[in-house]
Parts: structure tokens; sequence; C-alpha cells
């Protein structure tokens, strides 16, 4: 299986944060036979992260992107997914109480920009990030194709690529 990898965040296009999701990735994705064959790195631009959509499908069955998911405001990957795939912006109650349980053990107030980690594209299946608020979206195209769609704090993506993301491919 191709797959290819797209890395979002304008923190990694200026030097301020070192992308080790796609090295990671690609080392624990070989194990399973496959085989990363692209890996991009975008800002928070909507165009940009489209146009690299568009050339991961061309080139690969499964896209796996990691980063602009929130919760601050310049993280607009959700919405431009939702555009890319359809459906609507909605609140996924599972999601609140995720996040809920997560500020609870760490003791801290949840604010209003990490309560909208629970706003998620209808278009998606849901997968919980057990270890942190952005969750995991599974978007599923007419043709087969799938793009999943993960955090991009590297012990999130690394957590949740082995304990859920790397079983549902192989299904």
């Amino acid at each position: 299986m191709k797959v290819s990898v797209i890395v979002i965040g304008d923190e990694l296009l200026i030097g301020q944060v070192v992308d080790t999701n796609s090295g990671w990735i690609a080392r624990h994705i070989s194990p399973y036979g496959w085989e990363v064959n692209d890996v991009q790195t975008v800002g928070d631009n909507a165009d940009e992260i489209r146009r690299s959509i568009d050339r991961a499908f061309e080139l690969s069955s499964v896209v796996l992107t990691t980063g602009g998911l929130g919760p601050t405001k310049d993280d607009i990957t959700k919405s431009v997914l939702c555009d890319y795939f359809g459906g609507e912006m909605v609140t996924d109650t599972s999601v609140t109480e995720n996040v809920n349980r997560i500020f609870a053990r760490r003791g801290i107030k949840m604010n209003p920009l990490t309560a909208a980690q629970a706003i998620v594209p209808s278009s998606c299946r849901v997968i919980q990030n057990r270890v942190g608020t952005a969750p995991i979206m599974w978007f599923e195209r007419e043709d087969g194709k799938v793009l999943v769609s993960m955090p991009g704090v590297p012990f999130e993506t690394s957590t949740m690529m082995s304990e859920a993301v790397f079983p549902a491919l192989r299904e």
C-alpha cells in the first residue's frame, strides 16, 4: 500500500518546530509492507492544504496528515477537510466528554479554544485521542481511498498511530 504524509503548520515552515512525525510514520509503517512514497510540508493555508491532498491522492491510497487541528486560531485543517469531503461542522459529544476527562485529570479549567476541539466535520469518523484533545478524523472517499487526520504533537501522533490508526488500516 502506498501512503502519503502531509505535515501541516506554519511553525514547521519557519523552522520553529522540526517535523519528527513523518520520519516516525515512515519507520513504523514499513514493517506492515506499506511504503511512504510522498511527504509534504504545508503551512496553515487552505489552498495549499487542498493542493497537497489532491497530490497525495494522485500518488497514494492512504493519506496521513498531522497538525493543524488546534486549539490555536490559525489551525484551519478541520474546516478545510470539511470543505474537501463535504458535510458540515458539528459538535461531537464523545469528543467533548474525552476533552473534559483529560482536563479533569490534569486539574485545569477548559478554555473556549480547547472546547472547540469537539467541533468536527460530519463527514468523518472520529477516533478518540486518549492522550490529547484533538481527535483523529478518518475520511473515506467513494473510490476507497482514505485520509486520516491526526494531531501534530509527536507523542499523540505516535501513540494514536500505534493504538488506533495502524490496526484500522490493516482491516
